[in-house]
C-alpha cells in the first residue's frame, strides 16, 4: 500500500521516498513507492505530472492500493528519490476541483439535480446534469459560486464511520465500498471525493461558467476557475481591444459596432446581387438566340446567380443550358436545366466521364466535376442529344 501524502498536505509539492519496485514496460517503466504526493487519476480529474530524482513522471494510476508511476528511465529499488509534482498543474486542478464542488452543491440545492459526470480536462472543465438550466439560471449560480469564493470558506476533508456516514447528507456518483471521505464545504456542499482540493475557497480565484448545451436528456456546463478563468479573460480582453482598434470603437461598444458593420454588409451584399443580376442580364442578351444548346462557363459569381443566369436563358427559348464556375486546375461546379427534358441522365453521364457528383431532378441538376473548359464544352455539346425532348 502506498501512503497518500496529498491526503495529508495537498499542498505538499516536494517529497522524499524509497523505491519498492520497478516494472520495464514498452515504453518507459512503472515505479512505485513507499509514499507518494502524485495523485493518479481518478474522480474525474487525470493524474499529476513531475519528476521522481530528476526523471519524468508522465502519469500515475492506482490499483490494489499501490500507485504507480510511469516514468522515462529506471529507479533502483531501495533507491531514495526526491519527488516533484508539477505544482503549477496541481494547483491549476485543485481550482477548477473545488470550483466543480460549489457549482454542482449549489446546482443540487436550487433544482435537486445531479452531477452525473465530471471531466477536468486540458481547457477546461465540463459538469453534466440530469436536468435543464437555463444560460439566466446559469447565470445566477455563478454569482453565487463567486460569493463563496470571496467568503474564503475553510474546505473540510473528514473520515466518518459507518454511522456517522449514515446520519450524513452528502452527494455521491458512485455507490463506494470501505473507508469514504468527504468534502465539506459549509453552507455550499458535502460530497464524497477522492481527489485534492484547496485549502480555502479563497484560493479559487474566480469562479467563470462559459456554456451550457443540451446533453443526454439534461445539459452540460464548462467550467473555468482560478488561473484558467484569468488567462481566458486575458484573451478575451485582448481579442476586444483588437476588435474596439479595428472599428474605432469603445471597448463596451464593440457589440454593437459589429451588429451595425454587419448589417452595413449585408446591405452592400444584396446591392452587389441585384447588380450581378444586372450584368447577367446583359451577359444572356448577348447569347445567339439561335443557339438550342447553351454551355457558358463563368467567372466571379457564386451564390444564386448561375442559377438565375441558367433561367434567364431557358426563358429566351434555349432548350438546354449549362452553367459553370471555377477553373480547371481546381475544377467546376455546374447548373443544368431545360424546360423540355429531363436532364438528369445526362448529368450521370457528366459525373462518370469527369468524376463528378451531383444531382436533382428533371429540370435541373446541380454538382461539381473535374476536368479541362475545352473538353467540358465539346462533350455537353455532342452528348445533350441523347435527351428526349418534347
Amino acid at each position: 500500500m502506498t501512503e497518500k501524502l496529498f491526503y495529508e498536505d495537498s499542498h505538499q509539492a516536494v517529497f522524499n521516498a524509497k523505491v519498492i519496485e520497478c516494472i520495464p514496460q514498452k515504453t518507459g517503466f512503472l515505479v512505485s513507492l513507499d509514499k507518494t504526493a502524485f495523485f493518479p487519476e481518478g474522480g474525474g480529474q487525470y493524474a499529476d505530472r513531475g519528476t521522481l530524482n530528476g526523471v519524468g513522471v508522465s502519469d500515475a494510476q492506482e490499483k490494489d492500493g499501490i500507485i504507480w508511476h510511469y516514468t522515462e528511465e529506471a529507479l533502483l529499488p531501495g533507491e531514495s528519490v526526491e519527488g516533484r509534482i508539477d505544482w503549477t498543474e496541481r494547483f491549476m486542478k485543485m481550482q477548477q476541483h473545488t470550483g466543480e464542488h460549489i457549482v454542482s452543491g449549489l446546482v443540487h440545492r436550487r433544482f435537486g439535480y445531479d452531477n452525473v459526470g465530471f471531466h477536468l480536462g486540458n481547457e477546461d472543465c465540463t459538469m453534466d446534469f440530469n436536468g435543464e438550466i437555463t444560460r439566466e439560471e446559469l447565470q445566477e449560480i455563478e454569482e453565487k459560486a463567486n460569493e463563496a469564493v470571496f467568503a474564503d470558506l475553510d474546505v473540510l476533508v473528514s473520515y466518518p464511520s459507518r454511522e456517522e456516514l449514515a446520519a450524513i447528507k452528502y452527494r455521491s456518483k458512485i455507490e463506494i465500498e470501505g473507508q469514504v471521505r468527504i468534502v465539506t464545504i459549509p453552507g455550499y456542499d458535502v460530497c464524497a471525493c477522492c481527489a485534492p482540493h484547496v485549502n480555502k475557497t479563497g484560493e479559487i480565484g474566480l469562479i467563470k461558467l462559459t456554456n451550457v448545451q443540451r446533453y443526454k436528456g439534461g445539459v452540460r456546463v464548462t467550467m473555468l476557475c482560478g488561473v484558467r478563468a484569468l488567462a481566458d479573460y486575458q484573451r478575451k480582453s485582448q481579442a476586444v481591444r483588437r476588435i474596439s482598434g479595428m472599428l474605432c470603437a469603445r471597448e463596451d461598444e464593440v457589440a454593437e459596432a459589429v451588429a451595425q458593420l454587419k448589417d452595413e454588409c449585408a446591405a452592400l451584399k444584396l446591392r452587389l446581387q441585384e447588380q450581378q443580376k444586372e450584368l447577367l442580364a446583359y451577359k444572356a442578351k448577348e447569347v445567339d438566340d439561335g443557339e438550342d444548346v447553351v454551355c457558358l462557363f463563368v467567372e466571379g459569381i457564386e451564390g444564386d446567380a448561375p442559377r438565375f443566369l441558367m433561367n434567364l436563358l431557358l426563358e429566351q427559348g434555349h432548350r438546354l443550358c449549362a452553367v459553370f464556375w471555377g477553373d480547371d486546375a481546381q475544377g467546376y461546379r455546374y447548373v443544368i436545366g431545360s424546360r423540355r427534358a429531363d436532364v438528369r441522365p445526362l448529368a450521370k453521364e457528366l459525373n462518370l466521364e469527369f468524376s463528378g457528383r451531383g444531382g436533382g431532378k428533371p429540370e435541373m441538376v446541380q454538382g461539381s466535376l473535374k476536368g479541362s473548359r475545352e473538353n467540358v464544352r465539346a462533350w455537353v455539346q455532342k452528348k445533350e442529344r441523347m435527351l428526349n425532348y418534347e
